[in-house]
């Protein structure tokens, strides 16, 4: 049976799109644990894997069953477009130790014999004491897992935000969640997920909903969140299938001749919005030089550039992409 989001008028003004560097994390987690999740990010894993085995997961995974609930308090919906990991985990240290008994319950529940073992009886018996731990066991699979790819991954989720809010103004909001994955569906005010265990409905009732790219949510589309947390719909991101592979040298020679080699990097780099930190990283060249050729091409037309939070993200204008782009390039 799907799980149904039941909208109001006014819950459709307080949809938004958020990325989120925690969410990540224990999705990063959880891909560990899941072999089904391993497609996409095989290079990742092999990179990781001798840092990740000093890590004792055991915690977070007792957290992490199969099917069913999952533990809301360990990342709740980020409350701005883009938060900084230190900014999200401090929100869950300041989160209330009583508040979180009943959802480690429903958690441990969830999970065959979890609920009556030492561990899952321990958490219980001192929630202040397990969110203390969580919270700690979280921030050093941020840095082990995540930290060192972050500008990589958050480029690729600014990009699909950027994307996707084009794609709200022109083709509307019933459509784009068509887009968003074929597991989503709008009828009659109503969005529908196909495929996603537990519970079967939620009335939104004016909280609006938080729509979230994730890298490691895939192949996965996830909702939930119970009160007091904002309900949120987390889909894969656009773009995965390349994500850990190194891109080929694209810059053709007469580009380079014509523009200079690291500025026609740059031009060619962007088949999707980024910004200068996540260009910088992924072309190895220092943060001034690339801002400084992105302000040249700007000015000459080949870029435009747009805020999203406190991001700029650049793209190529249609001249830029006449020259970037193989099929609009002449021929050498």
């Amino acid at each position: 049976m799907p799980f149904h989001l039941h909208f109001r008028e006014s819950d459709l003004l307080r949809c938004r799109f958020a990325l989120s560097p925690l969410w990540e994390t224990q999705a990063a987690v959880r891909t560990l644990l899941r072999p089904g999740r391993h497609g996409y990010h095989q290079p990742w894993l092999r990179r990781i894997r001798s840092a990740a085995a000093g890590l004792d997961l055991a915690p977070l995974w007792l957290l992490m069953p199969e099917s069913g609930h999952n533990p809301d308090f360990l990342c709740p919906p980020p409350a701005e477009p883009y938060t900084s990991f230190e900014e999200e985990i401090a929100g869950v240290r300041a989160i209330d130790p009583l508040l979180i008994r009943e959802d480690l319950a429903l958690a441990l529940t969830d999970r065959p014999g979890a609920l009556d073992s030492p561990a899952g009886r321990a958490m219980l018996a001192d929630p202040a004491r397990t969110l203390r731990e969580l919270a700690a066991l979280m921030e050093q699979a941020w840095q082990v897992l995540v930290e060192p790819d972050w500008p990589r991954l958050r480029a690729l989720l600014e990009a699909d935000i950027a994307y996707h809010s084009r794609r709200l103004a022109e083709v509307g909001f019933a459509r784009l969640l068509g887009e968003l994955s074929p597991q989503l569906s709008w009828t009659d005010s109503t969005l529908s997920l196909v495929g996603m265990k537990g519970r079967h409905s939620r009335v939104l009732g004016g909280q609006g909903l938080v729509l979230m790219p994730s890298v490691f949510a895939w192949p996965d589309v996830v909702s939930g969140y119970e009160p007091p947390w904002q309900p949120a719909v987390i889909y894969p991101a656009r773009g995965i299938g390349s994500l850990w592979t190194q891109p080929a040298d694209r810059t053709p020679q007469s580009l380079a001749r014509l523009l200079g080699r690291a500025r026609a990097d740059v031009l060619c780099a962007l088949d999707e919005p980024a910004g200068t930190s996540a260009l910088a990283h992924r072309l190895g060249l220092a943060l001034s030089s690339v801002s400084e050729h992105l302000s040249v091409l700007r000015a000459a037309g080949l870029l435009t550039s747009r805020r999203y939070g406190h991001q700029v993200l650049y793209e190529r204008t249609p001249l830029g992409i006449a020259l970037a782009v193989p099929e609009h390039r002449p021929r050498e």
